[in-house]
């Protein structure tokens, strides 16, 4: 996912709505890789623009958009987050029955990680979460950012993906490269 929304966001593109129902798996598969979908509400957003549009879902929009404060392509690094922590805890970060309560979390409240499975999650993991939860956007680090945590470096080697070495760097490379740059 963080490979995707990277290539997303080397053209600019913030997708503004990421969340479960909008990533599918390719295939059935262990290794199957994920496509994102839905980009309704995604918006292009150059390098020193921002937006003030309150797009997203509730549970996966970022603080600054609750608080209609100007943001950029951190809000997926956001919703990353908050799908990061939801797959390894099953539940959302900020949750509630009332739709108030759920805002006023996501704007105020730390992430919980003093339940069960959070004592089995690494402490790499857990920063790297709590890096993409930061509440203020300007502390958030992009999403080149946290493909370099270590987290995502030692989930990859784990589950024999490669270090993110080389080939991640050529990737970046490559998605980095304008249409002017490419020699046919």
């Amino acid at each position: 996912m963080a490979t995707a929304i990277f290539y997303l966001h080397s053209f600019g593109v913030a997708h503004r709505d990421l969340k479960p129902e909008n990533i599918l798996m390719v295939d059935d598969s262990e290794t199957a890789g994920c496509k994102i979908v839905d980009f309704g509400l995604s918006k292009i957003i150059g390098p020193s623009e921002q937006s003030l549009d309150p797009f997203g879902t509730l549970s996966y929009v970022a603080p600054e958009v609750l608080l209609q404060k100007k943001y950029g392509k951190e809000v997926d690094v956001w919703s990353l987050g908050v799908i990061s922590y939801l797959l390894l805890s099953r539940v959302l970060p900020f949750d509630d029955e009332e739709d108030k309560e759920i805002a006023r979390q996501t704007i105020q409240d730390a992430p919980d990680f003093s339940f069960s499975p959070w004592d089995k999650i690494s402490k790499q993991g857990i920063e790297c979460v709590t890096a993409m939860l930061e509440k203020n956007r300007s502390k958030r680090p992009a999403i080149d950012k946290c493909m370099d945590m270590s987290w995502f470096n030692d989930f990859k080697a784990k589950n024999n993906r490669g270090t993110g070495g080389e080939d991640e760097n050529k990737f970046k490379n490559y998605a980095l490269t304008t249409p002017n740059d490419v020699k046919l």
